[in-house]
């Protein structure tokens, strides 16, 4: 069954390089980021899952948990490890998940058929605080992917689960934001005081609200 955004995301029990995890119990009360990877050893998942290493006090300041997905077993993942340390330059800080069965992957839809039977494509899926799917993308397996992008991403999700607000094309944190459409004219005054403009009746910016 492909997962939708608003669907929850699929609870897993698994073993992983940092111990045994339940998922959902995993996840506690933070947002959450898991993303596959088509094989270990394989050059760009190396730069990825040393990006997001790199990037750990990003996502932590986002209260976010990022755990990764490989369809292999745990002795080639701490093996990688060593291997994504040393080549670049940083130290492995998340789990990664042991998957040689292929059920998280299954599970999570992550094995496309078409590109391969025996390797996950470069899935991402964040989940918010209340275990819903908020956000899934797919990369070619020869493609890494964004990591500032990812971000970007998060903080949106975060500003908009909490403000009547959208984020326009290119935004980034710090930016104008729209004025969701469902807010009257006449509204506009006491939910954002910090001002606003009409561009159009029907696109209004205003600047961030929590910042």
């Amino acid at each position: 069954m492909e997962l939708k955004l608003g669907d929850t995301a699929p609870d897993f029990t698994a073993e992983t390089t940092e111990g045994t995890i339940n998922f959902h119990e995993w996840l506690g009360d933070n947002w959450g980021m898991i993303f596959s990877h088509p094989a270990d050893y394989t050059p760009v998942c190396t730069t990825e899952l040393g990006r997001t290493a790199k990037l750990k006090s990003e996502f932590e300041k986002r209260n976010v948990k990022v755990i990764a997905v490989s369809v292999d077993d745990l002795d080639s993942h701490k093996g990688w490890i060593n291997d994504i340390n040393e080549t670049q330059n940083t130290t492995v800080n998340f789990p990664i998940i042991a998957d040689a069965d292929k059920k998280v992957a299954e599970l999570y839809g992550m094995m496309h058929p078409n590109a391969s039977d025996s390797m996950t494509v470069r899935s991402v899926f964040i989940i918010s605080p209340d275990k819903k799917i908020k956000l899934t993308l797919t990369y070619p397996a020869s493609t890494g992917r964004n990591f500032l992008e990812l971000l970007r991403v998060i903080d949106s999700l975060q500003l908009t689960a909490n403000y009547s607000v959208a984020t326009p094309a290119d935004w980034k944190d710090g930016e104008d934001v729209v004025i969701a459409p469902a807010i009257a004219d006449a509204d506009i005054p006491e939910k954002f005081p910090k001002g606003h403009k009409v561009i159009k009746p029907y696109l209004r910016t205003t600047p961030q609200p929590n910042r």
